[in-house]
């Protein structure tokens, strides 16, 4: 009837489940002996009919814990793949807190503690938003009434002379390199799959999850345009393809009859994919001498080529990309004036 374990912490977790209880029963114990021992009372208790009343009422759901709400609401659909890995780190981190007790208090010291981890500001936004979406369906659900991590001050995240340390965000602009694309080619002259999946990436400026997921129905020959339905950011798009995109693409389409245009997604499981195409990308990438270049970094160069191959302003290049920040094209705009510059006396 009572079950006892060690959290990592070295405290012991004592939970009780007993037919005649309308909820387990659960506390902490700072030893092995007291936690046995608190169990015993509450198991006899029980036995005798004369249990608290306390422990007799079902529970409100005003007192649902991070982590017991995450449990009930993480398959609901309402999250992206991104957000889940997310949701067993914060589960882990603040799951024990009462979703109807959540503070400004109790965020600030969870924010306090992941810059002394040092984690940048872009992983604090992350994390604190993965648990503001959550606590947006417990809001709707009447749970809570107000969502407290949408109520945090603009520039939370960023680190101050109080923080001891200053860590900021890296900017990834890392490009293709002369010679570098001529050399992954080479190395993937016997994956014609992957070699296609590299070209495409580089043309398209779509995501590895993007290209991982597509599907036949979502490619127009007629109108040499990709239909993204699903994206990270929630948004649809439409991908207009260069004449090299849409070559492999009628290339693969000759030689294939599955609803995937490449076979990396059978397994149904977009987390895994990502990983998996990832870690092969590292092995090709490092065959290939090219050493920092993330898969990400090729939708950074793709972009770069967009705007020094074409005369698309900001706001239609970030269709094609699907970058919903105009600060965040901001940076490629100097590449047009680099070329502008080269082109005067």
């Amino acid at each position: 009837m009572a079950h006892i374990r060690q959290r990592k912490s070295g405290t012991f977790e004592i939970t009780i489940k007993h037919a005649s209880l309308p909820r387990p029963i659960s506390a902490s114990a700072d030893t092995e002996e007291a936690a046995r021992a608190w169990a015993k009372k509450i198991e006899a208790q029980i036995k005798a009919g004369t249990l608290p009343q306390e422990y007799l009422i079902e529970k409100p759901k005003t007192l649902y814990t991070i982590q017991g709400f995450i449990g009930e609401v993480i398959h609901s659909g309402h999250f992206s793949a991104s957000d889940k890995p997310l949701l067993k780190i914060i589960s882990t981190e603040i799951g024990n807190w009462h979703l109807a007790e959540i503070s400004q208090k109790h965020l600030s010291d969870w924010i306090a503690k992941m810059k002394q981890r040092e984690l940048t500001p872009g992983s604090i936004k992350k994390r604190v938003g993965a648990l503001a979406r959550t606590l947006d369906i417990a809001l709707y659900q009447e749970i809570i009434t107000i969502n407290p991590p949408r109520q945090l001050p603009r520039g939370y995240a960023t680190y101050g002379e109080n923080d001891g340390v200053i860590v900021t965000d890296e900017e990834r602009s890392r490009r293709l390199e002369p010679g570098e694309e001529k050399r992954i080619r080479d190395v993937l002259k016997n994956d014609p799959d992957f070699d296609d999946f590299f070209v495409l990436a580089i043309e398209s400026a779509m995501r590895l999850s993007e290209i991982a997921t597509l599907t036949w129905d979502q490619v127009d020959p007629k109108k040499k345009t990709i239909f993204l339905e699903k994206t990270k950011n929630g948004d649809k798009r439409q991908v207009p393809m260069s004449s090299i995109a849409l070559e492999v693409l009628q290339k693969r389409r000759k030689n294939q009859k599955d609803d995937f245009v490449f076979p990396y997604f059978s397994d149904k499981n977009r987390v895994r994919t990502s990983r998996r195409i990832s870690n092969y990308w590292a092995r090709t990438a490092k065959r290939a001498q090219t050493p920092g270049l993330h898969f990400h970094d090729l939708r950074h160069e793709a972009t770069c080529r967009l705007y020094e191959r074409t005369t698309l302003t900001d706001v239609q290049i970030s269709l094609i990309t699907g970058h919903k920040d105009p600060r965040m094209l901001r940076r490629y705009s100097n590449l047009r004036g680099s070329m502008l510059a080269e082109a005067l006396w």
